[in-house]
């Protein structure tokens, strides 16, 4: 017995030795982090890189699951983003410690095991690990620094293609990744993580103006009621959120949520480009009323976030999905999937498997699937809450002909989004053509 409690408390000790730690951790370290759970994780995680910082620092995603390597058929992908501003420092720190918390209870706790088996989850802890880098240097800010920019000088989050108004700065390296990642169609649900508030804002951040003149009202998305359901799931799950007022000097959050444009609206984002161009529902959820607190609050941030965390990876299995086949059996990339009722800007499309996700709440709903140059087929379907069995409700659509794959009339333009001369074009004219684009992940 005495044995017994002494390796039970030898383990303790080894287990709280190798925990991460609640500070900062500088690029080298996280990148050190990662590569160490790819190496003692390796069955569930795959380690990636979508790309450079300006200054060259790759943008790491650890991919967490039990195919983590490659996207397969029926299990739906989501990611969370972290650090898109510099200078908002918790998100990045709080992603690491979800990755350690899911792989480390993998096997030993049934709801976490079930996500993992059935569920890719994709971590970008630092999109802009150059403005990081910048914010580690300058004096603690609670409010704004320069850390909050690119090394270009250039909000990111202001920095994607809209659809409602040009941008004027050209696209950087870290956006472009982003986009690239984005446009492969596979992700269903995402969170990006900010700083400066609590709260959980959902699309659209922009709008349409009236007369040129554009005024703070809300500007609601054709998927306005499952939006406002993932923004609660997340406010009720964290210890403060909902109560809406844990900030001085910020309005009152009913239920701790507000549509983006009836907060302040602003062009460029990477919510509504998720949304509207990557058939991805985005939220932007805000952890803390400073944007760069001291360390010893990490560790708090922590408890009040990891239940959120957790349970909204669960959300991606609302609604419908399935695949859209011919006749062989073969799928049928880029048949148009729409929901009677919801008029999207750019309709949803399958991917080149063939497969669509569409998160929908229970109800009754009418699916319009559209192969071009072959037909249409209607299909009146009851959609149940099925998250606790980890699926979607499943519904393939069969086309009575030979054709393969569908040719995109949609350009691929990969290579050209390189290219200078596209970085320096309106940014009106690259939405005509990158967004009209099909990227093989």
């Amino acid at each position: 017995m005495l044995r017994s409690i002494k390796l039970l408390w030898i383990w303790a000790l080894i287990l709280h030795a190798t925990a991460l730690e609640f500070k900062y951790h500088n690029a080298q370290e996280l990148e050190t982090f990662l590569r160490g759970i790819n190496t003692n994780y390796s069955s569930i995680t795959h380690l990636y890189s979508i790309g450079t910082s300006v200054n060259g620092i790759d943008l790491w995603v650890l991919a967490i699951g039990k195919y983590p390597k490659k996207h397969t058929v029926g299990i739906p992908d989501l990611k969370y983003i972290g650090n898109i501003h510099g200078d908002e420092v918790v998100g990045r720190e709080m992603l690491l410690h979800l990755i350690e918390h899911l792989v480390t209870m993998y096997g030993k706790d049934a709801a976490i095991t079930g996500l993992i088996n059935n569920t890719r989850i994709h971590i970008l802890p630092s999109m802009n690990p150059d403005g990081f880098a910048i914010t580690q240097l300058e004096a603690q800010d609670c409010i704004i620094s320069k850390g909050r920019y690119n090394k270009e000088g250039i909000d990111l989050n202001r920095n994607f293609p809209d659809a409602f108004e040009s941008t004027n700065s050209s696209l950087q390296p870290e956006t472009m990744a982003v986009i690239k990642w984005i446009l492969n169609k596979i992700f269903v649900l995402s969170i990006s993580l900010h700083g400066g508030a609590v709260v959980a804002s959902y699309p659209y951040d922009n709008k349409e103006r009236a007369d040129g003149i554009q005024s703070l009202s809300y500007s609601k998305c054709p998927d306005d009621d499952v939006f406002i359901y993932l923004a609660k799931n997340y406010s009720f799950n964290h210890e403060s959120m909902f109560n809406g007022d844990d900030c001085d000097n910020l309005p009152y959050f009913k239920d701790g949520i507000t549509n983006g444009a009836n907060w302040y609206h602003f062009a460029g984002g990477m919510q509504d480009f998720n949304y509207i161009w990557g058939q991805c529902f985005e939220l932007t959820v805000e952890l803390s009323c400073c944007k760069n607190p001291p360390e010893i609050m990490l560790e708090e941030y922590w408890n009040e976030n990891q239940v959120a965390l957790i349970k909204f990876l669960k959300l991606v299995h609302l609604g419908i999905k399935g695949q859209v086949l011919n006749i062989d059996g073969a799928p049928i990339e880029n048949a148009i999937v729409e929901v009677q009722g919801r008029k999207n800007i750019f309709p949803f499309e399958t991917n080149k498997w063939g497969e669509y996700y569409r998160l929908l709440l229970p109800g009754l709903y009418t699916l319009n699937v559209t192969v071009p140059g072959v037909g249409s087929k209607i299909n009146e379907l009851q959609v149940f809450n099925h998250q606790q069995n980890f699926s979607a409700l499943v519904f393939n659509f069969h086309f009575n002909t030979t054709i393969r794959p569908v040719p995109s009339v949609k350009q691929d333009t990969s290579q050209q989004l390189d290219t200078a001369s596209i970085m320096q074009q309106n940014t009106i004219l690259l939405i005509s053509i990158v967004f009209c684009s099909v990227l093989i992940y």
